[in-house]
């Protein structure tokens, strides 16, 4: 089975791109995002064929679909899979636990940076570092093309995207972070990689001002051209390719299980680009008759799906293009203003709803309209029959500080499980779910193990008899991880002009 599937930008500026190509641009210049020119469906009696195969097996089973064999034999996307996955601890890579209260976990923190981001990222490096190998072959050095990873991190791109890429030939990579605003953890896991191709800078700011930054970069046509700037944020296709698979994964456990044929996936939600993948594996054939949309106390997302108004600030609060940053919570990988990836989403509502010959060049016309007018205004609102379209899909919910504090307290009291905030956030949100729907099977994605949250987890837990955080949840990979060397680059406030330098200077004392 080989794929036809082309890549064009959400807002009209490219198409017809191949995967190759998709994968290493990252962002379109006209600042759009890839998409594939149609979604595949899955072949027919796919559960029956498909329910015994290794998460590998699934995974190239679904990758096959989007990337053409011209441009990756069979045998080197087997390869490149396997080597992406062999990495993780569990023998079933994203295993399924069931908690007692109707609930089904997917664990998604057993790869090398205990996040669901290893899933993508540890695919996506091996992606780069195959293409760039294709390219170069015996070049000579000055010759050879060089990729510079660029991306922000609200803390678990960072690492997952520093442990993919580490070491690899003809790639450097650029991570920046808002100083304060991750887990100890997770800034110890990132920093503490010496790599010579991998760096740290640390922003002062929150993460949308990384974001931002890092966008700028893209947008510098002559810088990219000169730098052949890639990315490693959700904003990546293959990041969401390679996320659909868990989903399938899972529903085929479940199935194997013998639980209910309808399913639904809770996801903690911040930049849009897990759920997104939710959204692919649901066109393509899995039978989630609705996905659901967990945010906590910044609830861009949620807002929409109640209000049809997209929106970082509430307007019913403050002008929606008043000054606002993101809320700081226990749950940091969610502290967004803006959800890059809802821009793939919206296209699709484009061309269903607003596009009148539903042709993909009349979606991206509205799209780019919409995206204008929420960079001008902070704000985009839908027609209703737009929001009802949206609501067929997805159903949203929005858990408070308190009431993830009190989650990660109730699961670890009635199920002797730990969970992170996130995941916290979730189950409150399966919960919610499960008493105003107890006839369907709710999947909560796990999103990052515990450890990586202390202060949140110790907080929820201190009072219980007998708890002890480095016995009972710290694992041994994080042992002395505070105490190691590191280096970063203090970067002070955010600035296209003086971040492009310290790429460039950075980039010279690499050759060097």
């Amino acid at each position: 089975m080989s794929s036809n599937i082309t890549y064009l930008s959400t807002r009209g500026g490219s198409s017809n791109l191949s995967f190759e190509d998709a994968v290493l641009k990252g962002l379109a210049s006209d600042g759009g995002l890839f998409i594939p020119n149609e979604i595949p469906q899955f072949p027919k009696n796919w559960v029956e064929d498909w329910k015994n195969k290794s998460f590998s097996e699934v995974a190239f089973e679904i990758m096959s679909l989007y990337v053409p064999r011209e441009e990756i034999p069979a045998d080197a996307l087997k390869d490149i899979i396997k080597r992406s996955y062999s990495t993780f601890r569990h023998p079933e890579t994203t295993p399924i636990k069931n908690l007692k209260n109707g609930l089904d976990v997917l664990e998604l923190f057993h790869g090398p940076t205990f996040a669901f981001k290893d899933v993508a990222l540890q695919f996506l490096g091996n992606l780069f570092e195959f293409f760039l190998t294709r390219k170069n072959g015996d070049k000579p050095v000055d010759q050879r093309d060089h990729l510079t990873v660029v991306g922000a991190t609200s803390g678990d791109t960072g690492s997952a995207a520093i442990y993919g890429l580490r070491g690899k030939k003809d790639v450097s990579v650029f991570i920046l972070f808002p100083k304060g605003r991750i887990s100890p953890i997770q800034e110890a896991q990132m920093t503490s990689v010496l790599d010579k191709n991998v760096h740290n800078v640390i922003v002062d700011g929150v993460f949308d001002d990384c974001q931002d930054i890092v966008k700028q970069v893209f947008g510098d046509v002559e810088f990219n051209k000169k730098h052949h700037i890639g990315a490693v944020n959700s904003i990546n296709w293959a990041r969401i390719l390679s996320q659909i698979t868990y989903y399938v994964y899972a529903y085929l456990l479940t199935v194997k299980a013998g639980k209910a044929d309808q399913v639904r996936f809770v996801v903690p939600t911040g930049n849009f680009g897990d759920i997104l993948a939710g959204y692919y594996a649901k066109r393509m054939g899995v039978p989630a008759d609705k996905l659901v949309i967990a945010t906590n106390e910044n609830d861009i997302l949620n807002r929409f799906f109640k209000s049809g108004r997209y929106e970082k600030v509430d307007s019913s609060v403050a002008p929606a293009n008043s000054s606002a940053s993101a809320k700081e919570t226990y749950s940091p990988a969610m502290d967004i203003l803006v959800s890059s990836n809802f821009e793939r989403y919206l296209w699709y509502l484009a061309l269903t709803c607003e596009a009148p010959n539903h042709t993909h060049a009349e979606a991206s016309e509205i799209l780019a309209k919409w995206m204008s007018e929420f960079k001008q205004n902070g704000s985009v609102a839908v027609r209703p029959e737009v929001l009802e379209t949206a609501r067929r899909d997805f159903i949203s919910e929005r858990v408070s500080n308190d009431e993830t504090i009190a989650s990660i307290k109730s699961i670890y009291e009635t199920e002797q499980y730990v969970i992170d905030p996130h995941t916290a956030v979730g189950i409150e949100t399966g919960l919610r779910c499960l008493k105003a729907s107890p006839n369907v099977t709710y999947i909560c994605l796990s999103t990052a193990h515990p450890a990586k949250f202390d202060n949140a987890v110790n907080l929820a837990l201190k009072s219980f008899p007998g708890y002890d955080f480095n016995k009972q949840v710290l694992p041994v990979e994080f042992h002395g991880l505070m105490d190691a060397e590191r280096r970063s680059v203090e970067f002070g406030k955010p600035n296209i002009e003086r971040l492009e330098q310290l790429i460039e200077t950075t980039l010279d004392e690499e050759k060097n």
